[in-house]
């Protein structure tokens, strides 16, 4: 990868719009893009905390699991996107797993020299815990659904959640641009693949929810919310 690449995927990343190439010249310098393979994994969790990842292509998936190896999925990240998202200014370890979804090339930096860079950057800072506070808020709508929503409406929120993360608009639809299996939309909140499938063909009965020819799910974000308050 060549640095003009290193270069144009950090200055796309939201956390950096704004900084000029010589601005962004001290963390370029340091910064070494990895190639990964689908099933690898980045890092794994309670490994130890020593870099922060940019992703250039593909994508990567934030899991953690339990003792008996049961999986909550986190999130799946896409290009532009950096991870962790915890872990700045102090020693730990790696929160979660993180596995490659599809080839995928990472841009990697040492937490060290990230922190440093961003010390001396103090606007970055903001953007930075501003971003962290907006993932925060994401956890806590999860969590509530899980608690005041049953099943089905469960599925439905995450759906939307699914729109604004990883999704697109299309005229007044929106496309995931991830292919979910239900066994992975299962593993985000907790419920069975069968349950995930009963509820999607119930929401495809109801034309709130399609599939293209490539399997990508097509969403009526509108209807969904409606049918929450139905």
């Amino acid at each position: 990868m060549k640095q003009d690449d290193i270069i144009k995927t950090l200055s796309d990343v939201p956390l950096f719009k704004g900084l000029s190439r010589e601005e962004l010249a001290p963390i370029i310098e340091i910064a070494q893009a990895r190639f990964y393979k689908h099933k690898m994994y980045v890092f794994m969790q309670d490994d130890q905390l020593d870099r922060v990842f940019f992703i250039h292509s593909g994508k990567v998936k934030i899991y953690k699991t339990d003792f008996s190896g049961k999986e909550q999925i986190i999130s799946i990240l896409e290009p532009g996107e950096m991870f962790p998202h915890s872990g700045f200014f102090r020693k730990g370890n790696f929160p979660a797993h993180a596995e490659v979804m599809e080839n995928a090339t990472l841009i990697v930096i040492p937490i060290d020299k990230f922190e440093e860079f961003l010390i001396s950057f103090p606007e970055l800072c903001i953007k930075l815990f501003t971003d962290l506070g907006e993932k925060i808020v994401d956890l806590q709508q999860s969590l509530e659904a899980q608690i005041l929503h049953n099943t089905y409406e469960q599925i439905i929120l995450l759906l939307i959640r699914l729109c604004k993360s990883n999704g697109e608009k299309k005229g007044d639809r929106y496309k995931l641009t991830t292919q979910f299996t239900n066994r992975e939309l299962a593993n985000m909140i907790g419920t069975s693949r069968e349950t995930v499938s009963r509820t999607i063909n119930q929401l495809k009965k109801k034309e709130f929810v399609w599939q293209d020819d490539v399997g990508f799910y097509l969403l009526n974000r509108e209807a969904l919310q409606q049918e929450l308050f139905y």
